[in-house]
């Protein structure tokens, strides 16, 4: 039976994360073909969700995923689904064909990640959940960021924005239903803005999450709400930077860009840019550079057969809320960033500070310290 997705964010909600112990911005080459290079070298298979709602998957992971895997002396296979999950299950179809040894997959919702899933297992093919959980799935290991913690920043970057101002009225735009990331953030952020609504410090006009991680349809809601309450907002937790441009360009709109704070993730050229213009007040950074080499080491650990190698460095649990499974697990830390720790976060592997300085940012970047 499939899952709606009000009843994903409720078990999303209701159930929480296990933890047992602790744990180039260039664009990718086109074409799925593994790396010539590698000749008779082991096939991953890589599977990402999609390009339209978020830079990273283009411009951070697939590079990334791809020379990590190579370091390893592996032979990257690298597709996008573009967010379309019969598309995504095609791509692992062909993958498995070509005999793949390990499938790395982000997909674009837990239930064709989960039949995906299924069908490696058939094949005895071992999967890693990259970035997302697939809930009801059958991953051997889950490679991610502490999502909870994301929120949980968030909603602190919001509040500290809002300090001062009793009441001070806030929408929540929140990512897609199908991606447990998305009741993650959420949950984190409730746990830390929930007191300051219930003390009335600030007051909550509407939460609402967005199909699919969809900017432009985010916006069109982002914009009904708030003329909705009279055109004002005093602040806006948006859940990535994606969701964040969207908002901003309608707070452009009604003159509002720069007086209001609005939050972000991904720490994204458009994203820090937006930071650098005074209209995004934060960001969340996620070290994708580590998730991808953690995700390439246990690959490389999976097709040696070494399994004691990827448990002993997968040394969290996370629970599943779909089938209760726990699964071996590596949650990264994320970071908040400001403008004031923004010069952090810029250099080799990440943005770098000449995609972010031109034009009517220089001045500003020269301010901050930051050349490029």
């Amino acid at each position: 039976m499939g899952r709606t997705p009000a009843a994903l964010l409720a078990v999303a909600l209701g159930l929480g994360l296990l933890l047992v112990a602790c744990g180039n911005n260039a664009l990718p080459q086109p074409g799925p073909q593994a790396d010539p290079t590698a000749a008779g070298a082991p096939r991953v298979g890589v599977i990402l969700p999609e390009t339209a709602t978020s830079a990273r998957w283009a411009h951070f992971d697939q590079p990334m995923l791809r020379s990590a895997l190579q370091r390893r002396g592996l032979a990257p296979i690298i597709q996008n689904a573009q967010g379309d999950a019969q598309k995504f299950a095609q791509i692992a179809d062909s993958m498995l064909s070509q005999r793949v040894e390990v499938l790395i997959i982000a997909a674009p919702s837990g239930d064709v990640g989960a039949t995906v899933e299924q069908q490696a297992a058939r094949l005895g093919v071992p999967v890693i959940d990259y970035d997302r959980l697939s809930l009801g799935g059958s991953a051997d290991y889950y490679v991610s960021f502490d999502h909870e913690q994301v929120g949980a920043l968030q909603a602190r970057a919001l509040a500290a924005a809002l300090r001062g101002r009793p009441g001070a009225q806030v929408i929540e735009i929140g990512g897609s239903l199908t991606d447990y990331n998305a009741a993650l953030v959420h949950r984190g952020q409730t746990r830390t803005l929930g007191p300051h609504y219930a003390a009335g410090d600030l007051r909550l006009v509407s939460s609402r999450f967005v199909d699919g991680w969809d900017n432009q349809v985010a916006g069109q809601i982002f914009e009904q709400l708030l003329t909705a309450n009279g055109g004002r907002v005093d602040g806006v937790l948006a859940a990535n930077d994606g969701l964040a441009a969207a908002v901003i360009t309608v707070l452009q709109k009604y003159g509002l860009a720069g007086a209001v704070p609005v939050t972000g993730q991904d720490s994204t050229v458009d994203g820090l840019r937006a930071i650098l213009q005074g209209h995004q007040s934060s960001t969340v950074f996620k070290p994708i550079q580590q998730e991808a080499d953690t995700a390439a080491e246990l690959a490389a650990a999976l097709v040696r057969g070494d399994t004691a190698a990827a448990d002993a460095l997968a040394t969290q649990r996370v629970a599943d809320p779909v089938s209760g499974r726990l699964v071996r697990s590596v949650l990264l830390a994320p970071q908040l960033i400001t403008r004031d720790n923004i010069k952090s976060v810029l250099g080799p592997g990440h943005v770098r500070a000449e995609e972010i300085c031109g034009g009517a940012l220089a001045g500003a970047c020269r301010r901050l310290g930051i050349s490029g």
